[in-house]
């Protein structure tokens, strides 16, 4: 097994991707502690999070093997790019940018494409995505991602975009790889009040869900 495959295991242990859109570089750190604390080991720093590369390196500084780093919202080569040279440890892009697939793997990090039909779902997949971004999932939800799986199974789907703890259970029975969670996960009320008890508090409520499917 490769460093990407063993990556792609430890998302799909990891089961919830924390989606963190941060107002302030040095934020997310602490608030990554505080996901870590409540048992979310991935977590996805979108680049519209201010220097958000650099905050990156900072994560991965601070938490070193206790969680995953990723960079979500990649949407041009140059910004994969650059995110890898970071230490991105994987990539997620919410739109079907095929041409990222071998600057990850060439660099042994996971690839998530953005696909909203399942002709999209298909064509990441052939393109060589680890996994298949479906968003907004919250347009979908469950039923969608079962009736997906049942032609094509061999899809890693990870809905993002309206994942909350009352469909955590539903979209996992469902078939789903992973699951993306922002917003209600880390709120921007979180985020204003730096309220980093809250925040694991809810990270442990998603992973109580998740174990309720999926127990260690």
């Amino acid at each position: 097994m490769n460093k990407r495959q063993e990556r792609v295991q430890r998302l799909t242990r990891a089961a919830i991707i924390a989606v963190v859109r941060a107002p302030r570089r040095d934020l997310v750190v602490p608030l990554s502690e505080a996901l870590v604390a409540g048992g979310v080991t991935a977590i996805e720093v979108t680049t519209t999070t201010p220097d958000a590369l650099n905050a990156i390196r900072d994560a991965r500084a601070a938490l070193g093997a206790r969680a995953m780093v990723g960079v979500g919202t990649v949407l041009e080569n140059i910004t994969c790019r650059g995110a890898l040279d970071a230490g991105a440890e994987f990539v997620v892009s919410p739109i079907l940018r095929t041409g990222m697939v071998p600057l990850c793997h060439a660099a042994d990090v996971p690839v998530m494409l953005g696909a909203f039909t399942p002709t999209e779902a298909q064509l990441a997949y052939e393109a060589g995505s680890d996994f298949v971004k479906l968003f907004p999932a919250d347009s979908l939800g469950p039923a969608f991602v079962k009736a997906v799986r049942a032609p094509l199974p061999h899809l890693r789907l990870v809905p993002t975009g309206g994942v909350d703890l009352s469909n955590v259970v539903d979209f996992l029975n469902a078939g789903c790889a992973a699951l993306g969670a922002g917003s209600s996960l880390v709120s921007a009320e979180i985020l204003r009040d730096q309220n980093w008890p809250e925040l694991t508090r809810r990270a442990a409520a998603f992973m109580a869900a998740v174990r309720s499917v999926r127990p260690e």
